[in-house]
């Protein structure tokens, strides 16, 4: 099948599943890529703390940072479902700065990562960002916006007036009347700009080669599996990503490096135009249109 034909399938295959799908595809060793809309900025969730982490990584590799230091951080105290972590806890805690970077990035924890902001604002981690020549990625405020969303407004059984309202309420310019969906007030990145990133994390760039080993190190023992992972783990593969998920947003960047010394960058960001919180269908197309990019490159 062509370049072409493939695509179009692959929308087609989107939109039955209630998706609005912005997605990269690359071979990390050639250079050549598919995708589709790739240059779509959507809001990041919590891929940015993956930026997070190689700016936290960076400032303990210059010495500014030290991650043994132990820190007295409260308990996020958060109910709704979602969060994890120290998020959920109930009672402060005392602990190191490396393990802050663990929670955040392979648990996903909010309440960890607005510990490791309180130390590298999020004007500090653009700056770093921006420093490695990594321009694409917008990182405008914490964590915490993000469990103030309309889902907390909501009982269990009313969610999906939330979900209603982060499909119907955005605009054509891509501005929201949710602050969290609103790409102008948002943490950012498109397709591209996630796919840039891993790529400087995987292959020779300006981020020194300790900070990008660790942080594929943390990349590579993300918990949270259930969305690209069944596609891409293997006993000849390996899959290492960071998860994003906000109202009707579903994300996920990674790396799938296979036993013959093959290496793809993959980002996928969506949103769904279901208004629903629990969409299992939609993680699975995900996986699949995302493996058929792959698969195609995978061939050439």
């Amino acid at each position: 099948m062509s370049a072409e034909a493939l695509l179009h399938e692959l929308r087609g295959q989107l939109r039955d599943g209630g998706l609005h799908g912005c997605l990269l595809v690359r071979d990390l060793h050639t250079g050549d890529e598919l995708g589709i809309d790739p240059d779509t900025q959507l809001p990041s969730a919590s891929l940015v703390k993956v930026p997070l982490a190689l700016a936290t990584v960076e400032r303990i590799r210059r010495g500014d940072l030290d991650g043994a230091t132990m820190l007295d951080v409260l308990p996020g105290r958060i109910t709704t479902p979602g969060p994890t972590g120290l998020s959920r806890f109930r009672h402060p805690v005392r602990i190191a700065i490396d393990d802050l970077l663990y929670l955040s990035t392979c648990v996903s924890d909010g309440t960890a990562a607005d510990a490791l902001f309180d130390l590298t604002p999020p004007a500090q981690v653009a700056d770093i960002l921006h420093d490695f020549g990594l321009r694409g990625i917008t990182v405008r405020h914490r964590m915490r916006e993000l469990s103030e969303t309309p889902v907390e407004r909501f009982d269990a059984a009313q969610v999906h007036l939330a979900h209603a309202l982060a499909i119907d309420a955005g605009t054509s310019g891509r501005g929201h009347r949710v602050p969290q969906l609103d790409t102008t007030r948002a943490n950012t990145g498109s397709a591209r700009a996630w796919v840039e990133l891993l790529q400087a994390l995987w292959t020779p760039s300006g981020i020194h080669p300790e900070v990008a080993g660790r942080v594929r190190g943390l990349m590579a023992h993300n918990v949270l599996r259930h969305r690209l992972a069944p596609d891409f783990s293997s006993d000849a593969t390996t899959w290492s990503s960071k998860t994003g998920t906000l109202l009707n947003l579903r994300h996920e960047i990674g790396i799938v490096e296979h036993s013959d010394g093959q290496a793809f960058a993959i980002a996928v960001l969506t949103e769904s135009l279901v208004p629903a919180a629990s969409q299992p269908g939609a993680d699975a197309v995900m996986a699949q249109v995302a493996r058929a990019l792959r698969d195609h490159l995978r061939q050439l």
